[in-house]
């Protein structure tokens, strides 16, 4: 792992000048450049969050050091500039240092693209660090931003494409090169080309064992494909490498929940939850905190009993019910309102998500009325026992639900979500629907035995109605 912290003239010489004249500065944003692309904290520079202190006060007028501070913060989507007063500031200051300083073209792009963010307009910002690498491909922190943000916009083949545009630039003896690999494989696993996406992740692996986004990008793969048991063997034989990374081994561990749950080892499946939702209260981590809810929610839709853990889920989510910083994590938010059997904070909720589409502008406002609202309906509709409706609601949100984010893999908790309330209706068009949305099922993935139960159940509901 790169840990040969780069000073300015290193900086200099691999083509991105850091307008700074402190070694210290640079070498920490080296640092905390690596971490996020790593997913790991690095005990020798006290992790992340010590990184970015000592970066930031080895020069506070360290422009690019604002913009990975503040970059970072926004990108978590843990808070944004209308939950947090500090995170505004930064943002703001961030803009008028920028303004008064001697910075290059390059940082000064770099300063647009995270007030883009900021401002709600994610894919202008995508835009804008894409603009950077087309003169400076091997600007990582440009290309890990908009590769986040292809994700929180559920665009898959910009994420396949933006790597692939760069990687001729960069040489295996560049810090962090082999991370590419990675994110190359993630791009093309979303968009199903899983016989290339299991290459690049093995390449990468190669290339660094402890490389957890390429171990995540072979997760998909093998629960795409519908290798449950290969995918147990791969993680448990692994496990070592990637588990004392504290930002991503939750949800590696979430994909072995779902390898169990499709085999019905629900216990396994538990076992893990429990272990998700203690690493989400530790962490308070979106990413901890919207896997617990996906996966508790995904075992209820097979009947397992979870007992009084939506109540520990629900208090991970409680101070984030009114952010709306992606829809993508309102609706597994709401999900934990509905699963604590808390009607006021499920009101308060939605009517907070229509007040935000109605006052605020930007890719999650839009995103919020034509998707969010709908979908977030559906779900309590069916927790009111009006499958009916939810499947009314949900059924023409099909193909835009992409436009929420998260992987594949992720959204599938909707299409099987559609799938249940079909089935719980009580007109007999939705079970025919059901049927349908079936076997496309099976034919995009024939070895699941998730599936198979749910064709059973669709043909004990056929012949009951007729």
């Amino acid at each position: 792992m790169h840990c040969q912290w780069r000073d300015c003239k290193e900086w200099l010489d691999s083509g991105l000048p850091l307008s700074t004249t402190s070694n210290e500065a640079v070498k920490m944003y080296d640092a905390v450049v690596t971490q996020y692309v790593s997913w790991y904290d690095n005990d020798s520079v006290g992790g992340m969050e010590k990184s970015v202190e000592t970066m930031m006060a080895a020069d506070p007028q360290f422009v690019m050091g604002s913009v990975l501070a503040n970059g970072l913060d926004l990108i978590a989507t843990g808070q944004s500039i209308y939950t947090s007063a500090d995170l505004k500031k930064g943002v703001d200051d961030l803009v008028k240092l920028a303004t008064t300083s001697n910075i290059s073209q390059r940082e000064r792009q770099h300063v647009d693209a995270v007030k883009l963010f900021a401002d709600g307009d994610m894919l202008r910002a995508a835009n804008k660090w894409e603009d950077i690498l087309l003169d400076h491909p091997t600007d990582m922190l440009a290309l890990k931003f908009a590769h986040d943000s292809y994700f929180y916009l559920g665009q898959g083949p910009q994420m396949r494409d933006s790597i692939a545009r760069v990687l001729p630039h960069w040489k295996p003896t560049i810090p962090l090169y082999s991370y590419l690999m990675g994110m190359h494989s993630f791009g093309l696993v979303e968009t199903n080309l899983y016989d290339q996406a299991e290459k690049v992740a093995k390449k990468g692996l190669e290339l660094n064992p402890r490389d957890a986004w390429s171990t995540h990008s072979m997760c998909h793969v093998l629960e795409m494909g519908g290798r449950q048991v290969e995918g147990i063997s791969f993680l448990k034989g692994t496990e070592s490498d990637w588990a004392s990374c504290g930002y991503l081994a939750a949800h590696n561990y979430w994909h072995w929940a779902l390898y169990h749950t499709e085999r019905t080892e629900y216990e396994s499946a538990l076992g893990i939850l429990d272990d998700i939702i203690s690493r989400g209260k530790a962490s308070g981590a979106m990413l901890d905190i919207v896997d617990a809810c996906s996966l508790i929610y995904r075992l209820e839709m097979e009947g397992v009993q979870t007992g009084d853990r939506w109540n520990d889920v629900y208090e991970m989510c409680r101070s984030h019910t009114s952010d709306h910083i992606l829809v993508f994590n309102d609706v597994h938010i709401l999900l934990s309102c509905l699963g604590a059997k808390n009607k006021e904070a499920t009101i308060k909720m939605m009517e907070s998500m229509k007040q935000f589409v109605s006052e605020k502008v930007g890719t999650q406002s839009d995103l919020g009325k034509d998707v969010g609202i709908p979908l977030c309906a559906a779900f309590l509709a069916a927790d009111e026992g009006d499958y009916a409706k939810a499947v009314d609601l949900v059924h023409p949100l099909r193909y835009k639900i992409v436009t929420i984010g998260g992987s594949n893999a992720q959204r599938d908790l909707f299409n099987l979500f559609l799938i249940h309330a079909a089935l719980n209706s009580p007109k007999k068009e939705h079970h025919c629907l059901a049927r349908s949305l079936l076997a496309e099922r099976k034919a995009f993935k024939e070895n699941a035995p998730m599936t198979d139960r749910l064709m059973a159940k669709a043909l004990a509901v056929h012949q009951s109605s007729n």
